[in-house]
């Protein structure tokens, strides 16, 4: 049954309403305003929030919401013909009251109380038709309607006539049948033995290569040739050894960190973003009206060419426009459910207004469409983790972040940018090697301790315990250490893992379960769309379903992403990302230094995704 019916404007006021029961739903419909109406995260018309489900329309003609409230266990399948005929019945009865704004501040109930005797009759209309149309769609076939009736017929028939025709033939021969030939077995042994002879013709005789065995294994030779010696050259272990040209390591190591001294000491404080500057995005909101005309008669915007004159935009104007938008915006890799949603979205905030000419429908356009982007990339709330260490610092702790993702992303590389980033602003760094499987996962590590640590000194520390150990065992001496040193920030590296591998994301649910890190970061690449929805939906559920009874879920706080200086302008992955968890995109890596670490401009992005 439905709880509640709630017709209110976009201000607020509530202009009609009818409830069954006395349940309170003021947390319900609070929720419903904050996550849907204020957020505008995309528009999917349901929404859910404890037991109950909310189904709602919005009317942009006359800035009003439609709304209707039932317990998610009950199945209604009249409510979207009871919304529809409501809405109906209600701009059609109150069009001109509705349009009288200052009315609607002074006694709202008194000019709609007339509508009570309306929506039963709607209600119980809608509710008969639901049930009518159940009933013919549940109806049991008879058996002589069934597919395996039928079939049985068409066999009946089939038999019956192959029968007939065995009876017609026997009446009619009235000689008896002829006696079997003489000779019969003879026939039958040469006829096989015809059918053996050509059997064994086929097969072509084995030459004696053939008959030697071919299972036995060869052994591989690698490019350098010896076995002894290739465990010699391939063995790292020994610092003073020389590479495979005949370059000492420690060469190379000594040049890249000479490359990097010039960086020393330019990064200090928040981070710039990926594009130095915002002009672009800037100039694109500055846009005069006939540009707007100029730049529409292509793209997507040219679908709107049509739209003229002084009329209402509806669903039908704007869904070829709509389409070509989605068609946009996954080829610019944004994922298919964040796409589809930020053009339901853009119709929800389009359908109904009244627009004068095409211009202003294509800038009505375009501003709904980078509103709806701007609003899905700006997060809920701001990781600011410089200010967060100096608190921790205050409590005597250290400030612990926890990477984690899949295999391959860079999570190593883009940790050892963030330590960089962290000594720049005069913190020193603790980082715990939690990947005890991925083999060389210790020793890249180590080389980044090296390298840091040649650019600030003694600012950067390794721990390790080796491979095959518990991560979360490890990363909780890790923090013991830090705290006992006085160290300011705990970067817990971990390794790689699939989504859908229940052991090892069962291994890092415990790992944040135990260590209760103030951070915790999902790398991933800057290059996927549809598997980056897929790997943040698998690992939230896997947190969560792995978390301790009695004891809050602790999810994805953040997102890191990775090589975003390969993807030119399909920049959909981090609105895909932040989409699924509506965390922020706290670091952009790019680049090949330490110093390649930015912020993400959301204007660029954004622009980007228009162009």
């Amino acid at each position: 049954m439905i709880e509640l019916f709630s017709i209110f404007s976009k201000g607020g006021i509530v202009l009609w309403s009818y409830q069954e029961g006395t349940q309170i739903f003021k947390d319900t419909i609070n929720n419903f305003i904050k996550d849907v109406l204020m957020q505008e995260r995309g528009n999917t018309m349901q929404f859910k929030d404890q037991n109950y489900t909310m189904k709602f329309h919005l009317d942009n003609e006359l800035d009003v919401v439609f709304l209707v409230v039932y317990q998610s266990i009950v199945q209604l399948s009249y409510t979207e013909r009871l919304m529809s005929s409501v809405r109906e019945r209600f701009r059609k009865a109150f069009y001109t009251e509705l349009q009288d704004k200052a009315a609607l501040y002074n006694n709202p109930y008194e000019l709609f109380e007339s509508f009570d005797e309306t929506f039963q009759e709607l209600m119980i209309d809608a509710a008969k038709t639901a049930k009518a149309a159940e009933a013919v769609v549940k109806k049991p076939k008879t058996f002589q309607e069934s597919a395996k009736s039928q079939k049985n017929d068409r066999l009946f028939d089939c038999q019956s006539s192959r029968d007939n025709a065995a009876l017609s033939d026997g009446y009619a021969s009235s000689s008896p049948p002829e006696s079997p030939p003489q000779g019969g077995d003879d026939e039958v042994r040469k006829r096989r033995e015809e059918f053996f002879s050509k059997k064994n013709a086929t097969k072509a005789p084995k030459s004696p290569e053939d008959t030697k065995k071919k299972n036995t294994k060869q052994a591989r030779v690698w490019n350098l040739s010896g076995k002894a010696k290739d465990a010699v050259v391939l063995d790292r272990s020994d610092p003073k050894d020389t590479q495979a040209d005949g370059t000492d390591p420690t060469e190379e190591d000594s040049r890249f960190v000479e490359s990097m001294k010039s960086q020393v000491g330019q990064h200090k404080g928040e981070l710039r973003s990926f594009a130095d500057s915002d002009t672009e995005s800037d100039a694109d909101d500055d846009v005069a009206e006939e540009d707007v005309v100029k730049t529409s008669k292509v793209g997507w915007f040219g679908m709107l060419k049509g739209l003229v004159g002084d009329r209402k935009l509806s669903q039908d104007d704007l869904q070829p426009v709509i389409e070509k938008m989605r068609d946009n915006l996954i080829m610019k890799n944004v994922a298919a459910e964040p796409a589809e949603k930020i053009c339901q979205s853009v119709v929800s905030k389009l359908d109904g207004k009244v627009i004068n000419n095409f211009s202003r429908v294509a800038n009505e356009v375009k501003t709904a469409v980078r509103e709806a982007l701007v609003q899905l990339l700006t997060p809920k709330h701001r990781v600011d983790i410089l200010r967060d260490v100096v608190e921790a610092k205050r409590d005597g702790r250290p400030y612990v972040i926890v990477f984690c993702g899949v295999n391959g992303v860079g999570k190593s590389t883009n940790l050892a940018k963030i330590t960089f980033w962290l000594n720049e602003n005069g913190h020193r760094v603790l980082i715990a090697a939690g990947d005890t499987f991925r083999a060389g996962a210790v020793e890249q590590l180590r080389t980044h301790t090296r390298h840091l640590n040649a650019l600030h000194p003694n600012s950067v520390q390794l721990y390790e315990q080796g491979y095959g150990k518990d991560s979360a065992g490890l990363a909780a001496a890790a923090i013991k250490i830090a705290s006992e040193r006085a160290i300011d920030v705990v970067l817990v590296d971990t390794a790689g893992r699939m989504q859908d591998n229940e052991p090892l994301m069962r291994e890092l649910a415990k790992l944040i379960r135990v260590n209760e890190p103030d951070l915790v970061l999902f790398v991933g690449e800057a290059l996927v769309g549809n598997e980056a929805v897929d790997q943040l939906v698998k690992f939230n559920e896997a947190l969560a379903n792995h978390a301790a009874t009695g004891q809050k879920a602790r999810l994805i706080d953040g997102i890191v992403l990775t090589k975003f200086d390969t993807i030119d302008d399909k920049v959909g992955a981090a609105v895909s990302m932040t989409y699924i968890t509506g965390q922020p995109i706290v670091f952009v890596g790019c680049g090949q230094t330490y110093a390649d670490l930015r912020n993400l401009n959301v204007g660029a992005v954004v622009h980007s995704l228009l162009s």
